[in-house]
């Protein structure tokens, strides 16, 4: 305690010389003072006055606190011919709110010494906040200025505009990016899903303040808002922050329905045809939901497929052994309304078709149960040893602990999760391999020349 006191204290001492920059250096203060006392981590659920209720996990050692929000919705709720709002949303709340126009508010946010940022997934829209303690009342009204009265002027809205027109453009050429459009584009064809989340060059080119300000009033409310703050904060300090942040938009959000829906079925091969030397292929089906009982026998699984760098199966048989690729990987990602089990792979032209007949072959064999209790032993043995990893700084402990608020869980899963991997058996893992690794189903996005059989080209 005598040397955390001690630590608070010189910080205090420099708090007044502090720039945006230098949260930096404290969230290394932060990270050493929450590394140590991450497995003991206690999580406390807040309810404001005015009855908004939110995770805490209070560190006073530090004088400073980082907060992660989300609003249900993200760029699903782009209406139809208006893909890209919630993107173009994220980029225009730090630029002028009430009173103040975009460069006093930036100037005002510096002289804060506060971070504010936002970003959109398809699910969700997501809020950043970072604050030093002895700025957090006026930081606070800053950010419910952001979230309540965005100005959106013209002259802003079409700076942005230009910003976001050249990164689409940029996009455009970037196999990566093209690879994962289009992929979505297939699997999910007619569903929000489908459509790009930075939305189209012709799209953003009409975007106006007013389409900005709808997609605020509808998404930002209090009904689908999900809240964690790691900090030098106190409960009732927290209730009061949500209360002045928070308290004042509308009780309920005016949602777009998004139905639930899967991959197509039957499997799929496209080729967007780019002059480039190398091809980038995405590939990927259908999985479980976040809550179904086989998620986490699934999430395992994956572990060992392409999950796991190095140690993974397609890294050794696609790398390791034959030299085609220099990475190739794989992910299980639960979405709301669905969940995939995808990957990639960058290779010569040249080398696709081989890369992706070695993949396909892989997923097979392990369908047909090729698995050992020594490919699931360590798969275990490293997501249990790496799990505190994810608890290891504030903004990390806030991000793990608002996903999952968002997955529907309460604070005990933090200390469940390493149990519930550990129960994972072979029978399991064999079990959810023939389950969600149907290679009929697989769905094949490349980009590029690639030398390939029965390619549809797109």
């Amino acid at each position: 305690m005598v040397a955390a006191r001690s630590l608070r204290t010189s910080m205090h001492a420099v708090l007044g010389r502090l720039s945006v920059a230098s949260l930096a250096v404290l969230s290394v203060a932060f990270l050493a003072t929450l590394s140590t006392t991450a497995n003991a981590m206690k999580i406390q659920t807040v309810k404001s006055p005015g009855g908004i209720e939110a995770w805490l996990v209070e560190e006073h050692a530090v004088p400073m606190m980082a907060m992660r929000f989300a609003f249900d919705g993200g760029s699903s709720q782009d209406p139809a011919g208006k893909e890209g709002v919630a993107n173009f949303v994220t980029a225009m709340l730090d630029e002028g709110a009430g009173d103040l126009k975009s460069q006093d508010f930036q100037e005002r946010m510096e002289d804060l010494s506060m971070r504010m940022n936002y970003e959109e997934a398809k699910d969700a829209f997501y809020g950043n906040f970072e604050t030093l303690t002895e700025n957090r009342d006026e930081s606070a009204k800053l950010l419910k200025l952001a979230l309540t009265k965005p100005r959106f002027d013209d002259d802003a809205v079409e700076r942005i505009r230009q910003q976001l027109l050249a990164s689409l453009a940029y996009a455009k050429r970037d196999p990566d990016k093209v690879a994962q459009n289009e992929w979505y584009a297939v699997a999910f064809a007619g569903h929000p899903y489908a459509r790009p989340s930075n939305g189209t060059e012709e799209t953003v080119a009409k975007m106006t303040g007013a389409d900005l300000e709808a997609y605020r009033k509808r998404v930002f409310a209090k009904d689908k808002l999900k809240v964690v703050a790691v900090g030098d904060i106190t409960p009732e300090q927290f209730g009061k922050l949500l209360d002045e942040v928070f308290g004042d938009l509308p009780a309920k959000a005016d949602l777009l329905p998004v139905a639930k829906t899967d991959p197509v079925h039957g499997g799929r091969q496209t080729v967007v045809d780019m002059d480039v030397p190398q091809s980038v292929a995405v590939f990927g089906l259908g999985a479980m939901p976040r809550k179904d009982p086989d998620f986490m026998a699934a999430f395992v699984l994956n572990q060992i497929i392409g999950g796991g760098g190095f140690a993974s199966k397609l890294m050794e048989e696609v790398r390791e052994k034959r030299g085609l690729a220099y990475s190739v990987y794989t992910y299980v990602y639960p979405y709301q309304h669905t969940s995939i089990f995808s990957g990639g792979v960058a290779t010569r032209n040249d080398m696709m078709g081989q890369s992706l007949d070695i993949i396909r072959e892989e997923l097979q064999k392990m369908a047909n149960g090729e698995l050992s209790q020594t490919d699931l032993d360590n798969a275990k043995s490293y997501l249990i040893g790496s799990y505190p990893l994810r608890f290891d700084t504030n903004a990390k402990i806030a991000s793990q602990l608002l996903g999952l608020q968002m997955d529907g869980f309460g604070p005990e899963y933090v200390d469940n999760r390493n149990a519930m991997v550990a129960a994972v058996t072979l029978d399991d893992l064999k079990r959810v391999a023939k389950r969600l690794l149907d290679t009929n189903d697989l769905i094949v996005t490349v980009v590029g020349k690639p030398a390939l059989q029965q390619a549809k080209k797109g």
